[in-house]
């Protein structure tokens, strides 16, 4: 899994965990990467078809786990188990990446914690105070 994203490597893991399904919505995907990876927030997080199809592609190469790509009319990606592995076609393609630029999905920032070098947020602590009756500072 070494040319695999971290993100990446966090979906295959999560595809293998749920191989036993034959339908694995991109909801329940989610939450499966969400839960291994310990993310805090973005519930609403879908997972970006662009990581998904390099996954699907993986697993059928190397763990002969083979999964089909589906788009429903919400433009929910559904995964399903196959005999052969196959990604979207053209235009469910075009449809899913343009509406992937309205939704929220998991990428490799949401899996840094401090410990593996993301930034922490930082706290305002010094906040000026304007002082009204001394006004020489504004000329």
């Amino acid at each position: 899994m070494n040319e695999l994203t971290p993100i990446q490597k966090e979906i295959v893991t999560a595809l293998e965990q749920l191989k036993e399904k034959s339908l694995i919505t991109e909801a329940v995907l989610a939450k499966k990467v969400r839960e291994n990876t310990k993310i805090q927030g973005k519930n609403k997080a879908g997972i970006s078809l662009k990581d998904l199809e390099v996954c699907v592609e993986y697993l059928a190469q190397n763990n002969q786990l083979t999964f089909a790509l589906h788009l429903n009319s919400a433009n929910d990606i559904l995964i399903k188990k196959e005999e052969a592995w196959k990604l979207l076609d053209g235009d469910a393609k075009k449809r899913r990446q343009s509406s992937e630029k309205s939704i929220s999905v998991l990428t490799n920032g949401d899996l840094r914690t401090k410990s593996s070098g993301g930034k922490a947020p930082k706290k305002r602590s010094d906040r000026k105070k304007v002082d009204f009756r001394n006004l020489d500072d504004f000329d």
